[in-house]
């Protein structure tokens, strides 16, 4: 199975500000940190603030945050969300498969999807950034890691 590059966008975005504690970056510092546009990272964020895993704060001293349940979520419920529970193959499409009334491909595809589901469920956005990741993603950020001074 592929992710969609908006999803992998937003589980690199989740983990950006995972790695966060003091500074709110904003969504163009979030953006340019990890070289995509703009606008792309914009509607990430803002998929994200809807599904209560972002909060973005206005003003001087605003940016991004991520939340406590957006800390605690797991990456397999993240990624079901915003890659959506379509089939992996479009049997029914434009033209519909000739097999599709007694194909076994479909069910052992969507039990693999599942699969890949499970196989991220016990994982937290929170463990994305532990050791080597998490001091990797404040060097890309240009915040040197805790205790590299």
């Amino acid at each position: 199975m592929r992710l969609t590059r908006f999803t992998d966008l937003a589980l690199r975005t989740l983990m950006r500000l995972a790695v966060e504690e003091t500074d709110l970056p904003t969504t163009r510092e979030v953006a340019s940190s990890m070289e995509v546009p703009y606008t792309h990272t914009a509607k990430v964020v803002a998929r994200l603030q809807h599904l209560g895993l972002v909060e973005a704060r206005r003003g001087r001293g605003g940016g991004l945050a991520l939340t406590s349940a957006g800390r605690a979520a797991s990456v397999g419920a993240v990624v079901r969300e915003l890659e959506g529970a379509g089939d992996v193959v479009d049997c029914e499409g434009s033209t519909p498969c000739p097999l599709r009334g007694a194909c076994l491909l479909r069910g052992a595809l969507r039990r693999a999807q599942e699969a890949f589901f499970a196989a991220l469920d016990d994982l937290t956005v929170n463990d994305l950034v532990a050791a080597p990741t998490g001091p990797l993603l404040l060097g890309i950020s240009g915040r040197a890691p805790a205790g590299a001074d």
